[in-house]
């Protein structure tokens, strides 16, 4: 099958593999699906500030724009994202929503659970916010023995670490509302960044997300009045493209190396 670009929604990405958009199969199509070997992906992103310069959808918006490329690499289904999460520490700005971690791991349950009647068993929970990654780790333990599937999340940022270190110039990575995000952005939907903000926008320094062996849950607008870590002003569409090329290829190599499906879960032996 020929490739064919996604638009922003995924609406008809089809890659080597064929088609990858879960909602756009018809009923009698998923007959034709090996549901033992099929990877499905359920994207998760968010509805939070993003600084002046960004709106609400950045992490939605992305993930799903990751997830579609990895999958037209590789053989997998994206499911329709989940576009609230866990945005407590963003309510302080308007425009932002959130889930409580019940709530989030209830959903997920659900979607797992339908899955897995259906005979679908690789599952992998592909994050794209940062207040989501502790959370989704306890998602998948607590799921992974519950039904007895090899579930498994990844950030798409922390694959492609050593990627987006070599694109961007001044930050190591994602962080939020940032050269990485806005690049991003940039490059799939202009129309959505206000540039000029984007250079004047006073952003918090980095400092505070060191490392320090000790864990205190605060507010965002605690570290940034605008909302905004990283440097908006140093991004381009075409560090943009760069980035969602990285990412996606970054997943897809390790689709396509089975690391994450290598040892799928097995029922323990009675001791």
């Amino acid at each position: 099958m020929n490739s064919q670009r996604a638009d922003n929604e995924g609406r008809q990405f089809a890659g080597p593999v064929g088609p990858t958009r879960w909602g756009g199969f018809k009923s009698p199509d998923f007959s034709r699906v090996d549901v033992s070997s099929t990877m499905v992906i359920l994207p998760i992103g968010s509805t939070e500030q993003h600084g002046p310069h960004l709106p609400v959808e950045v992490d939605s918006l992305l993930v799903s724009e990751v997830a579609h490329r990895a999958a037209a690499l590789a053989p997998a289904l994206v499911l329709p994202t989940l576009w609230v999460s866990l945005a407590e520490h963003h309510m302080a700005y308007a425009g932002s929503l959130t889930l409580d971690f019940e709530t989030l791991l209830a959903f997920v349950r659900c979607v797992v659970r339908s899955l897995k009647r259906q005979g679908f068993r690789r599952i992998l929970l592909l994050n794209g916010h940062g207040g989501n990654m502790a959370a989704l780790t306890l998602v998948v333990d607590k799921l992974s023995a519950e039904f007895e599937l090899p579930l498994a999340t990844a950030t798409y940022w922390n694959v492609a670490a050593k990627d987006f270190a070599a694109i961007l110039e001044g930050q190591p990575n994602l962080l939020h509302a940032c050269e990485a995000e806005t690049s991003m952005v940039m490059f799939l939907r202009p129309d959505l960044v206000d540039a000029q903000a984007a250079c004047t926008v006073a952003s918090a320094p980095t400092g505070f997300l060191q490392e320090g062996g000790i864990h205190r849950w605060r507010d965002m607008s605690h570290w940034s009045r605008s909302g905004v870590v990283g440097t908006p002003r140093l991004a381009s569409a075409m560090k943009g493209e760069r980035l969602l090329e990285a990412a996606a290829s970054a997943l897809a190599d390790q689709f396509a190396r089975g690391a994450i499906w290598g040892d799928e879960m097995v029922k323990p032996s009675p001791v």
